[in-house]
């Protein structure tokens, strides 16, 4: 995964994403086989801050039933990450 934009796949605004964004912290979705390296690298070449903590949570997809049928909801990795005082991901900004 070399390119920086294959690596954040969205944005997660919830509203407790929204009030970690008071702490600097911002999170986003990424592929099941990204690690800390490289969503550190991604969000410091797209979004020009400096990026001081990683952490990754890997969500199992839940159960689902439509009638007899079973189906089951993608698993997915959330990255939450912290970036340094007084910068700030404008992305985020017009929520």
């Amino acid at each position: 995964m070399s390119n920086p934009r294959d690596i954040l796949i969205r944005p997660l605004i919830t509203e407790k994403t929204t009030n970690m964004m008071q702490e600097n912290k911002y999170t986003f979705i990424v592929p099941l086989k990204a690690n800390k390296i490289e969503i550190r690298q991604a969000v410091e070449q797209i979004f020009k801050v400096k990026v001081l903590v990683v952490n990754t949570i890997r969500v199992m997809g839940k159960t689902k039933r439509m009638g007899k049928t079973q189906g089951k909801r993608p698993d997915y990795k959330k990255a939450i990450v912290k970036v340094a005082p007084g910068q700030s991901i404008e992305f985020f900004e017009g929520l």
